[in-house]
């Protein structure tokens, strides 16, 4: 299985000895040994990976590299991340997703009117199965824990990723600016409850559909 370690916060470096990583395309920014690199169509597996991405906007077009050294990513000098997986589901936006095992399945999810205030579209990305990945984030991410007695309320437009059994409830006419007076128009919330962990970040992307 391939390694993945960082270097810095900001380069992920893949040891690969014969095997494979699936990449954000054109993240590679160095390597050495022997690699080969093949793009892939889509980013989930399957038509209804490449159909959905299509019909909702969400990009994500993928690369696998496959083969014997180190190969090193990075996106625009984002923060990396490192998730390991053993078996359970991560939901990642797809603008956050580096890089993984070649061996875990990705694919998409309905996610309803979170993804529509995004602009993203009414799908988000997920992998599954056993090993490593790796999420970005505007400045360093804080990883929250939500249990059944303490949920937790999440800016959409901080939002990264999620792992465990969580439910997600979309709010309007609340945000976070909201509660200073300083809020108008149409606002948002993300409200996640049940038993996981939240990847923020301390930046908010663009968003759609009003203040978030």
């Amino acid at each position: 299985m391939a390694q993945f370690r960082l270097q810095g916060s900001k380069v992920l470096a893949v040891d690969l000895t014969g095997d494979a990583v699936k990449a954000k395309n054109g993240s590679m920014i160095a390597y050495d040994g022997r690699m080969t690199f093949k793009k892939m169509s889509g980013g989930g597996e399957g038509l209804r990976g490449m159909v959905t991405r299509r019909l909702t906007g969400e990009q994500m077009t993928v690369m696998e590299v496959r083969g014997e050294g180190t190969c090193y990513f990075a996106d625009r000098a984002t923060e990396i991340n490192l998730v390991s997986l053993n078996g359970e589901k991560l939901h990642v936006e797809a603008s956050n997703l580096l890089c993984t095992d070649a061996g875990l399945r990705t694919g998409t999810t309905f996610t309803g009117l979170r993804g529509a205030s995004q602009g993203n579209g009414l799908f988000t990305t997920t992998v599954e199965g056993a090993g490593q990945a790796a999420i970005m984030s505007d400045g360093p991410a804080v990883v929250l824990r939500v249990s059944e007695r303490y949920p937790l309320q999440v800016d959409p437009g901080a939002y990264i990723a999620h792992t465990g059994n969580l439910r997600q409830h979309f709010q309007t006419g609340v945000s976070f600016r909201t509660f200073m007076g300083e809020g108008s128009g149409e606002s948002f919330q993300i409200r996640f409850e049940g038993e996981g962990l939240v990847y923020v970040q301390p930046s908010e992307r663009t968003t759609v559909g009003g203040d978030v």
